[in-house]
């Protein structure tokens, strides 16, 4: 072989070398191919994060002197067409005490990557008084708060449209931990013809039920008991289509706060909520 010979050059191999060459080759294809598909997946996986746009918003309610900071979380591809005809359907994610509207980020992002537009509202401002147990009183003195909390939702929604004119407001997602829990059920019961279904982590007081699909993601926190009749006896579930989730986790742990575990149970369950039974998504126009 001459020192300008290539080794693809047939001419210049034994016929031990060329079956060399092509094992060669064939071994470099494989490695190619898995390695791109890896690329591809890890890719898929990052588009799930960076493929989500956060927009904020501070809101200010004039008749209340209340602002309202809110998140709307949505992808990208979908965020391109704010005037398209076909309806984006809508989720409203409520914080806990004392946990941010910012601190749900795993649930409104997967929220997102199914098409949903996800919003997430700020209800507690550092001027508002601690939040209160009253026992004797109706959801032990609290329902003052849920209802500041349905008026943030109601007013958001009348400015929604401005930002999203596809926006689907008639059939929302309502999810909330603890004490948005408690304001997503509340807001529910008040507006039962603008909610399709309701997702609770933990809440304790308002209880469960209604003319739409329920799913709560209970915790077993010692600490953080649900008040009798909120979660309702198993019979009743299976008649109401209430689907209930027990875990071993702590009521404080169901938010960006919790472990990476906690997370994943609270999205996969999530996840199956909201699909359909032959396991087509029923929720995103373009998922």
């Amino acid at each position: 072989m001459t020192a300008q010979s290539s080794i693809f050059d047939r001419k210049a191999l034994a016929p031990e070398q060329v079956e060399s060459v092509f094992a060669f080759r064939s071994w470099r294809v494989m490695i190619w191919i898995v390695v791109t598909a890896l690329i591809l997946a890890c890719g898929y996986v990052v588009w799930g994060y960076t493929g989500i746009r956060h927009e904020k918003f501070s809101f200010y309610d004039v008749t209340r002197q209340r602002k309202i900071d809110v998140d709307i979380a949505i992808r990208r591809d979908l965020a391109m067409h704010k005037d398209n005809a076909e309806k984006l359907p809508v989720a409203i994610i409520n914080h806990g005490n004392t946990v941010s509207y910012t601190e749900y980020s795993f649930i409104s992002n997967l929220l997102a990557t199914k098409g949903f537009m996800a919003v997430s509202i700020q209800h507690d401002l550092a001027t508002d008084a601690p939040l209160a147990t009253k026992i004797g009183e109706p959801f032990v003195g609290r329902e003052a708060v849920y209802e500041r909390g349905v008026q943030n939702i109601e007013y958001v929604l009348q400015r929604i449209p401005l930002i999203r004119p596809n926006a689907d407001l008639r059939h929302l997602v309502m999810v909330g931990h603890s004490n948005g829990g408690d304001i997503a059920m509340y807001f529910a019961r008040l507006h039962p013809e603008l909610v399709r279904d309701v997702v609770t982590l933990d809440n304790l007081r308002v209880p469960l039920e209604g003319p739409f699909k329920i799913l709560s993601v209970r915790s077993k926190d010692p600490n953080f008991v649900a008040d009798k009749g909120v979660v309702p006896s198993d019979d009743i579930c299976e008649k109401s289509g209430i689907t209930i989730v027990h875990t071993d986790y702590r009521h404080t742990d169901m938010s960006d706060r919790g472990p990476e575990t906690v997370r994943e149970t609270i999205g996969a369950a999530v996840t199956r909520f909201l699909t359909s039974k032959n396991g087509q998504n029923t929720f995103s126009p373009r998922s």
